[in-house]
């Protein structure tokens, strides 16, 4: 079940990273899901390295970095799209 979680955590993720940066991405939807798994990944790793990882109640620090790796990465991943197979795409 844990695997299905960081699917659905890394979809939302990468919606929101979507959304909050300025512009249009060009990386399709499973990328972009998978982007978010990654922010969520290094989010809890930056989470557990800080000491923040596991708090009373909802970990709203945890889900902050998480958020703020995703948009990162998203951003990057579709800069590196884009500099790659998108362009490719796109001229066709």
């Amino acid at each position: 079940m844990g695997w299905l979680w960081a699917i659905i955590v890394g979809f939302v993720l990468g919606l929101i990273a979507k959304a909050v940066i300025p512009g249009k991405q060009h990386s399709p939807l499973w990328l972009t899901t998978i982007f978010g798994i990654l922010g969520a990944i290094a989010g809890n790793a930056i989470a557990r390295a800080l000491g923040v990882a596991e708090t009373r109640g909802i970990d709203w620090t945890r889900h902050l970095f998480q958020l703020v790796a995703a948009i990162i990465i998203v951003f990057l991943g579709d800069m590196l799209y884009m500099a790659t197979l998108g362009r490719r795409k796109h001229r066709v």
